[in-house]
Order: structure tokens, then C-alpha cells, then sequence
């Protein structure tokens, strides 16, 4: 009885499984990296906060009567400064917008440096970090499937508040122009358009967190490290804008700009403040995740 003799490469496939198909960027796919993030507890527990703040603020509204409100943050370095307290029960387009004014300084803040300062620090609190290496995912794609997925959980996080917000808003108060505080108001037609813009401008500014938060989860094993070292930063950051005597040194600092998108909710859309907060965030971002690559591709990976 004859012995079928395997040819040279179907020997050493399967000697050495890990070298037949293999392929880097096959490796810890996005949709796999989703649907782990997804099933976590901590992000279904975040977009419920996310979905109930509108209907929160309706009630208050409802037991307070008319919003009035001191006067809130502006574009800083481009439009007025405008109190959308004032006008929050107009219509829908305004609770939204009031949402967004209410969240932006802070709320938000919280998911993005959740989803992106527990991502890599998770995997090492669990011991799991090493196993992933070892699968071998490269830890280039590692850390680049990670922040991808955290940066659309924090995006989708940020349009889910407008979003709930206009259909809890629509019931509650109506469809409608968006009126402006400083006078005049914004067409139907173009309120979606700009608060589209409005979430993707609070996005890009809080890419600055997504950068520290990210940064410090490869550099410990403690997510809540991580994650609450970006939020303080933040703060700290925060702080430092509101001291005046800075003067034009605040204009180098993310948070001196967060408001900025107030300039898309005037009559005539400005891009100044915009620009130059999205250029400041950007840079930051862009700096913190460099680090984090290069850290993490030299660290001596135990956990």
C-alpha cells in the first residue's frame, strides 16, 4: 500500500499552520473588534446615559417652565457669544442644538476617552494582550483596529444625542426653524446640514482626548487609569483657558476653541473659529497618537 507523499509547501502548511494564508492586515478584523466593543457592558451603558439626557431635559423644562439661562459659551476667536438656554423649547432644531450646548464641555467628553482610553488597557488588565500578539496579530494593526473602532463608537456616540434629541424634541415641541438668540433663524432646510456640522466640529475637537486617552492605555494596565487621565487633562485644560491672563497663549489651547461651533448656528456661517480650533485639535491628535504607536511597538508586552 502506497503512502501519498505531501509535496514540500502542503508540508510545511501544515508543520507551520500560521504561514499558510497568512496575512497581516486580515488579522483582527474591524467588524470582530466591533462587535467586542459593542457587547461590553460599559458601552451599552453609555449610549443609554446618551439617549435619556434629551428626555431628561424635556421633564426639566417641563417643571422649570421657560429656560433662562446666563449667558453660555461662544465662539471663541470667531462669532458672537449666544445662549441657546434662551430659545431651547422653540422648536426641535433648538432643543437639539441646547443638547449639544449643554453636553459638549463635558459629557462628551466622557465616552471618547471611555471607548478609547479602555481599549488597549482592557486587553491588559484581562492578560489577553499577550495572547493577541501571539495569534500573531502585528501590533501596528492591533492598535490601529482599536482606535478605529473606538473613534466610530465615540462618533456614532456624539450623533446619537442630536439625533434622539430631534425626535424627542419634534414630539415635544414641534418641527421648525431654528431660532437664534442673537435674532433671526435658521431655515428647516438648513438646520440638519448645520448641525451636522456642529457634531462633526465637536467630534474633531475632541480628538485631543481621544489622543491622551489612547495614549495612557498603552502605557498602563489600568483602563480607569487611562480613562481618567485624559478626563482630568481635559479639565486641566479647561482651567487653564479661563485664565485670562494667558491672553493669546489660549488660543494653543483645544479647549479655548470647543465652542467654536456656535459660529455655524449664525445666519451667516462663519469658518474662522472653526478652522483654527479643528487646526489646534488636529495637530494634538495627531502628535499623542504618534506616540502611541511608537511606545507601544517598543514595549515589552507582559500582561
Amino acid at each position: 500500500m502506497s503512502v501519498p507523499v505531501q509535496p514540500p509547501e502542503a508540508r510545511v502548511a501544515s508543520e507551520h499552520p500560521e504561514a499558510a494564508g497568512y496575512r497581516a492586515g486580515r488579522t483582527l478584523p474591524l467588524r470582530v473588534e466591533a462587535m467586542r466593543q459593542l457587547r461590553r457592558r460599559r458601552t451599552l451603558l453609555m449610549g443609554g446615559v446618551l439617549a435619556a439626557l434629551p428626555f431628561i431635559l424635556i421633564i426639566a423644562f417641563a417643571i422649570g417652565g421657560t429656560p433662562d439661562g446666563e449667558d453660555g459659551g461662544g465662539g471663541q476667536g470667531g462669532g458672537s457669544r449666544i445662549n441657546l438656554m434662551d430659545v431651547a423649547t422653540e422648536s426641535a432644531a433648538n432643543f437639539a442644538a441646547t443638547s449639544l450646548f449643554v453636553s459638549a464641555g463635558f459629557l462628551l467628553v466622557i465616552p471618547v476617552a471611555l471607548f478609547c482610553g479602555d481599549t488597549v488597557a482592557s486587553e491588559a488588565s484581562w492578560s489577553s494582550l499577550r495572547y493577541l500578539l501571539a495569534a500573531p496579530v502585528p501590533r501596528v494593526r492591533l492598535l490601529w483596529s482599536k482606535l478605529v473602532v473606538a473613534l466610530g463608537f465615540s462618533l456614532a456616540a456624539m450623533v446619537l444625542l442630536p439625533v434622539v434629541a430631534l425626535a424627542a424634541g419634534t414630539a415635544a415641541y414641534g418641527w421648525g426653524p431654528l431660532k437664534l438668540p442673537t435674532g433671526g433663524a435658521l431655515s428647516a432646510g438648513d438646520t440638519v446640514p448645520r448641525l451636522a456640522l456642529v457634531v462633526a466640529f465637536i467630534f474633531v475637537s475632541q480628538l485631543v482626548t481621544a489622543g491622551l486617552a489612547f495614549w495612557l492605555s498603552t502605557k498602563t494596565d489600568a483602563p480607569l487609569g487611562a480613562v481618567g487621565g485624559a478626563v482630568f487633562l481635559t479639565i486641566v485644560g479647561n482651567v487653564l483657558d479661563a485664565v485670562t491672563a494667558l491672553g493669546s497663549w489660549r488660543d494653543f489651547l483645544p479647549a479655548h476653541w470647543q465652542f467654536a461651533w456656535a459660529d455655524a448656528l449664525q445666519p451667516q456661517l462663519e469658518w474662522g473659529g472653526m478652522i483654527k480650533g479643528a487646526a489646534v485639535s488636529v495637530t494634538y491628535a495627531l502628535i499623542l497618537f504618534a506616540l502611541a504607536f511608537r511606545g507601544f511597538s517598543r514595549k515589552d508586552i507582559v500582561s
